[in-house]
């Protein structure tokens, strides 16, 4: 299957971080995405950072569409303006999405110390546990950043499945699940393109290399 990351969607209501307009597509992207997705199997969706258009603009075309979603919010950012509230926690899980674990914040995990370590990978998802009334076992490390030091915590806290940002297709029982991000310049051609898992043997192989990289560093 694929797995696509989608960051915001629509109009941003507070200021992004840098780079951070790469990865909010306009509702009309946004809904051609999910009219390519409906009915299929094969697609799994996904949405970082907990922007408020989660609620807001995703989750009722979502409905709609008879699509659910895993959705991984950015716990010290609850309540903020932009971002969801505990409210829309909730609103996520009684409509059938799923929640994940963003983080504390946006930092790198490669370069937590202990005390971060545990703010970002065991403080989070407890919080969103608690706000949302469901058990936080996933986790979407920021920037798909990882390497086995990362990796390592990750099993010892627990996680069932960890997304990164690689691309490319996936087994429905990995435990690590690489992502296509859906980018502001989303177009049919492109979703043409990784739906129809129409892909070159160059690109392919240049994600399982730099898999192989982060793997090897500690």
């Amino acid at each position: 299957m694929v797995i696509l990351a989608i960051g915001g969607v629509g109009k941003p209501v507070r200021a992004l971080d840098p780079g951070e307009d790469e990865t909010w597509v306009t509702v009309e992207q946004f809904e051609r995405v999910l009219d390519a997705v409906a009915g299929r199997e094969d697609v799994g969706l996904t949405f970082d950072d907990g922007n408020s258009s989660d609620v807001e603009i995703a989750l009722p075309r979502l409905v709609e569409r008879d699509l659910t979603a895993e959705f991984f919010p950015l716990a010290g950012r609850i309540g903020q303006r932009g971002f969801l509230d505990a409210d829309g926690l909730r609103a996520l899980v009684e409509a059938g999405m799923s929640i994940g674990s963003h983080g504390w914040e946006h930092r790198d995990w490669r370069r937590l110390d202990g005390r971060h370590a545990r703010r970002e990978l065991e403080v989070a998802p407890k919080l969103l546990a608690d706000l949302s009334g469901k058990p936080v076992r996933a986790y979407a490390p920021p920037f798909g950043a990882y390497d086995r030091r990362v990796l390592s915590r990750l099993r010892r806290s627990g996680a069932t499945r960890v997304y990164t940002h690689e691309g490319g297709a996936v087994s429905r029982d990995s435990w690590l699940r690489p992502r296509t991000e859906v980018r502001h310049d989303v177009d049919q051609e492109w979703i043409d393109s990784v739906l129809g898992n129409r892909e070159g043997l160059y690109r392919r192989a240049g994600r399982i290399m730099a898999r192989v990289a982060r793997l090897a560093r500690f």
